[in-house]
């Protein structure tokens, strides 16, 4: 009777021991998914943020061209 009451422990242990270890694999894959996206972000915010930039660069010298264009000459 101890030999079964061995095995229906041990089987039990395995068991959560199993639980444990996919629960930590998926706690990791999470993780690495956050930093992933993290880093795949991080360079998109600089590129629109050097994007948004250039754009208002470009419309105050549309600007200044056309208000050298109305301005009287001397």
């Amino acid at each position: 009777m101890s030999n079964g009451t061995n095995d229906v422990s041990g089987a039990i242990s395995n068991l959560f021991e199993t639980v444990g270890k996919l629960a930590q694999q998926q706690v990791e894959l999470l993780n690495s998914g956050i930093k992933t996206a993290t880093s795949l972000i991080e360079p998109l915010g600089k590129t629109a943020t050097d994007l948004a930039g250039s754009l208002l660069n470009a419309f105050t010298q549309v600007l200044q061209s056309v208000s050298s264009a109305i301005a009287p000459k001397k």
